[in-house]
């Protein structure tokens, strides 16, 4: 008789504990999906949200204007620098393939690594700006402006939104910005937040900002 009862009894506890367990995965689930970008990173699951998208592009767009990224990225042929953005002396050029002109190469200067000293060149192995005929500018660009022109695979070198991000986030020489050498602003955010935005924007829709 005891043996019967404990046959009986186990499996309605068995059941029990499986609700209960049930019930505190749901909560969790729940309190997650609060979140749309991290049900994206965590789930997989892709929702479009245009104002969290439109509010993480705002954010980035900070980052994307800032001397550190925006100097290399000018309306014209020439490169800017400083914190006034002010055009490269030397007459420095753009070039064909965004490395300079004739015997102004971007590594004359820019070394592999940023040179020591206050305000001197800043380094990466693959200094240069965007090639003649796909030249990205940011400057003078509008939140709108900008966002539609990374977009365009025809205006942002052919890549993907996949490759966007790869971009952004792993790309030695758009982390340069933040090791700019002595003397230089950082940019408003982290590397990291800045990705994590620019993530965001394209992830919940990559919807252009109204302006």
């Amino acid at each position: 008789m005891t043996s019967s009862k404990k046959q009986t009894i186990l499996p309605a506890g068995r059941a029990i504990y499986l609700l209960l367990a049930a019930a505190a995965v749901s909560v969790t689930a729940l309190s997650f999906n609060t979140d749309p970008y991290h049900r994206q990173r965590v789930y997989g699951v892709v929702e479009n949200d245009s104002t969290a998208s439109k509010k993480a592009f705002l954010a980035a767009y900070e980052v994307l204007m800032h001397p550190r990224c925006m100097n290399c990225h000018p309306s014209g042929d020439a490169p800017l620098q400083g914190e006034d953005s002010h055009v490269h002396t030397q007459g420095v050029k753009r070039g064909h393939d965004g490395k300079g002109l004739y015997a102004l190469k971007c590594s004359n200067c820019h070394q592999a690594e940023n040179t020591p000293g206050l305000h001197m060149p800043p380094g990466n192995p693959n200094w240069h700006l965007p090639p003649e005929d796909m030249k990205m500018v940011f400057e003078g660009k509008s939140p709108r402006e900008l966002a539609a022109q990374l977009l365009d695979p025809k205006l942002n070198g052919g890549k993907t939104k996949e490759a966007l991000i790869e971009h952004v986030t792993h790309d030695p020489l758009v982390k340069a910005g933040w090791n700019p050498g002595e003397g230089r602003e950082l940019p408003p955010l982290s590397h990291e937040e800045f990705a994590r935005q620019f993530t965001r924007w394209i992830e919940t829709g990559a919807y252009l900002p109204d302006k």
